[in-house]
């Protein structure tokens, strides 16, 4: 079978074909690091994440890039009302985003391109934009002119003339009387006193969010891309605007298939601060929920279907953890696997993930796989010695061997010490290698401080970290 997903460009499901046989360039919208990162996030990144776990796992090399966005009215206006700056925002939320992230056994990004690190190729952009005549300079900003994009409303499939009619007797604001029609957007904004700017051909300033995002996946993986991925709220006006300004540049499409996770509910609501239900990543871990708890709720539901966050299905999925748990928690000797009922269940295991990433089926499979270890599981602690004879047999091996491979692929990790309400005590032996990879790919980008911070954090948590030769790092618990 092959992989089918569901692209809202074409709003079908398609079989995936990748450009290049055999690699996959993904592009993910990343976080605009004004705040600590909330259960939206949580559950869009861990999306993301076991899509690029299945596509390694399937034989493709993966090339994966998120970004940050640290130029923002939102980061400034946080700035401003801590008296700080914002560089120091930016830092401080990205140090906690990659922690964050740590923690759930996301795995860190190949590239994860700044805003601030990539005016150059911004600034490239919109003058391109600019000798087509698809982007004009007003007032010191200057704005893509949306009806030199024929295309315009496909991926969100709205309809420029029927807005402007629906527009149509609106009071204008300054803004907008400088534009030459009501959606054109923003490219580079020029300098307002007492905010950070850059320099330009227009004059001071800083970009547009949407030029961004365009002008980092063509810096990082060209014009034309695999899988372009962010959450439900980015299709308009976000990426709409980033296809039109990509597209007006190159003359080529921007990305063949377009995945877009749904949004998440609290009680039936939708999360948001003024209804005082919005939730962090941090404040629910520190509260006691395990992290493999979390990611084993959010892979309950399709990805792109809302999602629901009560306690009830949140002690439900600590029920149905602490079960696969302690099944994951068995001494595995990885035998070679056979055909049977492993061979079967792997089957199973792909026919689910390639029906556009059906994790609550893939999940299915792997509990019916833990079902008798986890009865081993019991019988060991209870002390019986021929429960240990079992678990030594080739089939209950080659069904822990596998149980932990699929794990693996939706990036759940046994959690040593997890008490009886599936809650955990330490950070799992996945989330420390998480860690040790963003410490990695911080080095190798001479990001030293955030290495340091990494190494510094996880001693706080009694993690030992030991750099050998060759990049290799080993760890112990102290």
């Amino acid at each position: 079978m092959t992989l089918k997903l569901t692209n809202t460009l074409t709003r079908r499901v398609e079989e995936f074909q990748p450009i290049e046989p055999g690699k996959v360039s993904i592009y993910c919208c990343g976080v605009t690091v004004y705040d600590l990162c909330h259960l939206g996030h949580a559950r869009s990144y861990i999306a993301w994440d076991v899509l690029r776990r299945y596509l390694r796992w399937s034989g493709y090399a993966v090339t994966f890039v998120q970004n940050y966005t640290d130029i923002d009215d939102k980061i400034l206006n946080r700035a401003a009302e801590e008296g700080s700056s914002m560089e120091a925002v930016s830092e401080r939320n990205i140090e906690a985003f990659v922690a964050d992230m740590a923690r759930l056994n996301i795995l860190p990004p190949d590239r994860m391109p700044r805003a601030t690190r990539s005016l150059d190729a911004i600034r490239a952009l919109i003058s391109e934009l600019e000798a087509k005549g698809a982007a004009y300079f007003a007032d010191g900003d200057v704005y893509f002119a949306v009806m030199k994009h024929a295309g315009y409303g496909k991926l969100s499939g709205r309809d420029l003339e029927q807005q402007q009619d629906n527009a149509a007797g609106r009071v204008a604001s300054e803004e907008e009387a400088r534009k030459q029609h009501p959606f054109d957007f923003a490219l580079w904004k020029g300098a307002k006193p007492g905010e950070p700017s850059f320099p330009s051909p227009w004059g001071q300033g800083r970009p547009g969010w949407h030029i961004e995002c365009s002008a980092m996946v063509r810096e990082e993986l060209g014009d034309t891309i695999d899988i372009h991925l962010g959450g439900a709220d980015l299709v308009f006006p976000h990426h709409e605007n980033e296809i039109a300004q990509s597209e007006a540049a190159t003359g080529k499409e921007l990305a063949h298939y377009w995945l877009h996770n749904g949004m998440v509910n609290v009680g039936g609501q939708k999360m948001s601060k003024s209804l005082g239900n919005f939730t962090t990543i941090r404040a629910l871990l520190d509260s006691g929920v395990s992290p493999m708890t979390l990611r084993l709720f959010t892979l309950q539901a399709h990805y792109r279907k809302p999602l629901d966050f009560t306690a009830e299905a949140l002690e439900a999925a600590a029920t149905g953890w602490k079960g696969l748990n302690a099944a994951l928690g068995l001494t595995s000797s990885t035998p070679e696997l056979r055909l049977g009922l492993a061979g079967d269940a792997r089957e199973r295991f792909a026919a689910a993930m390639d029906d556009d990433l059906n994790t609550s089926a893939a999940l299915a499979v792997l509990f019916e796989l833990a079902k008798p270890l986890r009865a081993l599981a019991n019988r060991l602690e209870r002390g019986d010695d021929s429960a240990r004879l079992e678990l030594k047999q080739p089939e209950s091996q080659q069904q822990l061997a596998l149980l932990q491979e699929l794990s693996a692929v939706l990036g759940l990790v046994h959690e040593e010490q997890a008490p009886a309400d599936g809650f955990s005590g330490g950070l799992s032996d996945g989330a420390i290698q998480a860690q040790i990879e963003a410490r990695q790919a911080a080095k190798v980008s001479r990001d030293f401080a955030s290495a340091d911070r990494i190494r510094d954090e996880l001693k706080a948590q009694g993690i030992e970290l030991i750099d050998k030769p060759g990049g290799v790092t080993d760890w112990i618990r102290s």
